[in-house]
Formats: structure tokens, C-alpha cells, sequence
């Protein structure tokens, strides 16, 4: 019987975005989760971030595990050499294998796909339907908006402020991967 293999979900952007960092930080991350001995699931393009996490986990020697649903084959350019690689009918679906796949969630920057990855993950957390870990990693501050906006529904009275407890914002790869062995321990 072999041990089973911690997975990170990584949500990210399929472009790589206005900041050199963006791009550092996903490269980092892959290689980082790699030679932790982790497995990466993510959405299985060959593009922007997404490519970048998977090319240098695969550079490093690790696992990938890729989901893109039929209709994104081809505009995310589906990578077809990971460990894993699932085609599904959907958007939902993909969400769904990748988060069934995984111990941990991490978003990285990215754009309205990689907010509605977010918010479906942390709704379900908020549900009581999952305690994973999620982790924003807020490169070059990228989240504080979206922190900013979460305190506002808050104080709104939209939401419990228990909510910030579902999710944690980390500012470097570093700090990030000291939070993941924590979780993942």
C-alpha cells in the first residue's frame, strides 16, 4: 500500500496579468509544492499562471493534476502531459473534481474565473460542507480589494465575521508554504 500524496489546489489566473510578480510567484509556488513532495491540481491550461504552476512543478519533479472542461480545451490550450489530466462537461464540474481532488485550496491572482473558484469554495467552507484550507496569496497586494469588499458585506450584516476565519491572506510564496505544512501536517 503506498501513502497517500497531500494535493494543492491552485486557482489562478490563464493570463499572467500586469505585474512581473504574478508570474515569479506561481513559478515559485510550483516548484515549491513539488519539492514538498506535493501533488498540484489545477485547471489544466498551458497558459498564464495556470501554466506557469504546472511547468515548474513538472520541472521540479512533481505531480499535476489537471481538469478543464471540453468547451476550454483549446482557448486555455489543455495541457495533455500531466500525471493526471480529466476533461469534464463543465465549469461546474471541473470545480468540483478539482476541489474532491484536493487537501488544500490556493488562489493566486487571476480574474472573474479565479473569484468564482473563490467564492464557491469558501460558500461551500461557509456551509459547513469542507474545512480544507483556503489561502489567498496576495502578490503585490492583489486581494486587499477583495479583503476590503468581504469586511464590507461583514459589516453590512450580509455575512458572520466568522467568515474571515474560512480563509487566510498571505503576502509571499514563504509564508504560504509555512501555512500549507501547517494545514497539511
Amino acid at each position: 500500500m503506498t501513502a497517500r500524496i497531500p494535493s494543492v489546489c491552485v486557482f489562478c489566473g490563464s493570463r499572467d496579468g500586469g505585474r512581473a510578480r504574478y508570474s515569479e510567484d506561481a513559478e515559485t509556488l510550483g516548484r515549491a509544492i513539488a519539492g514538498a513532495g506535493w501533488r498540484v491540481v489545477y485547471g489544466a491550461g498551458d497558459i498564464g499562471l495556470m501554466g506557469r504552476v504546472a511547468r515548474s512543478a513538472q520541472q521540479a519533479g512533481g505531480l499535476t493534476f489537471g481538469v478543464i472542461p471540453v468547451h476550454l480545451f483549446d482557448r486555455e490550450v489543455g495541457k495533455r502531459d500531466l500525471s493526471t489530466f480529466v476533461v469534464t462537461e463543465n465549469m461546474h464540474e471541473r470545480k468540483k473534481v478539482m476541489f474532491m481532488n484536493s487537501d488544500a485550496i490556493v488562489v493566486l491572482p487571476g480574474g472573474a474565473g479565479s473569484l468564482d473558484e473563490f467564492f464557491e469554495v469558501l460558500t461551500w467552507r461557509q456551509l459547513g460542507l469542507h474545512e480544507k484550507p483556503i489561502f489567498l496569496l496576495s502578490s503585490e497586494g492583489f486581494w486587499t480589494p477583495l479583503t476590503g469588499l468581504i469586511d464590507h458585506f461583514i459589516a453590512e450584516g450580509f455575512a458572520e465575521r466568522t467568515l474571515r476565519d474560512y480563509f487566510r491572506v498571505v503576502d509571499d510564496v514563504d509564508a504560504l508554504m509555512d501555512a500549507l505544512r501547517a494545514a497539511l501536517s
